[in-house]
Order: C-alpha cells, then sequence, then structure tokens
C-alpha cells in the first residue's frame, strides 16, 4: 500500500536519490555471512520503488553492470538502503517481496 507521501511524490514527479548496497550470502540459500556485493545510486519516489527497480536490473543479464561481484537477485538477499543522517533501513526479498527487517538479520 502506498503511503500519502509517496502518492504526492509520485503526481508531482519528486524523487529521491538513494545510496543502495547489494547484501548476499557466499552461497545462494546461506542464512548468515552476508557481505557487500555491490554500491550504486537508485533515483527511485520511495524505498518499495528503489528494491524494485535493483531487483529488475539485477535479473536481466543485459543490465547488469560490468564492474559488478553479485549474483542475480533472489530470495534471502539483503538491501541496505542508507540515508545518511535519516538513517540505514534493510530490506530482505522473501517470495512474496520486499520487506523491512532488522539489522540482526544481517550477520
Amino acid at each position: 500500500m502506498l503511503s500519502v507521501w509517496t502518492t504526492i511524490k509520485k503526481q508531482f514527479n519528486i524523487s529521491t536519490e538513494y545510496d543502495v548496497t547489494i547484501m548476499q550470502t557466499e552461497e545462494k540459500g546461506e542464512k548468515r555471512g552476508y557481505k557487500p556485493v555491490h554500491r550504486l545510486t537508485i533515483t527511485a519516489f520511495d524505498h518499495q520503488d528503489a528494491a524494485t527497480q535493483v531487483f529488475q536490473m539485477f535479473n536481466i543479464a543485459d543490465n547488469l553492470p560490468r564492474d559488478c561481484d553479485a549474483r542475480f537477485i533472489s530470495t534471502g538477499d539483503i538491501l541496505l538502503i542508507d540515508e545518511g543522517t535519516r538513517g540505514k533501513y534493510y530490506y530482505k526479498l522473501w517470495t512474496d517481496g520486499w520487506q523491512k527487517v532488522n539489522r540482526l538479520h544481517v550477520r
């Protein structure tokens, strides 16, 4: 469900740049050992929009950045969205989409 602020931002085409770090484990499916594998800046309306863009970018071979060590995004991978002084937010990909998680999930 979109927040009121997100709806207003979309109506007026107001976007924000987000510093996003993709965190993955060594082998797909592991529950521990997350390491940053790629960092990028995404222009989006909100965190969910940023996560969707990252997912689309990292699941099409032609869209993958050449300097990237990440594999395709899959269930269990984590995105760190760093807003500087406004905080750091972690999102984990579950089968039903991106869900906000506590930093403790990143071990």
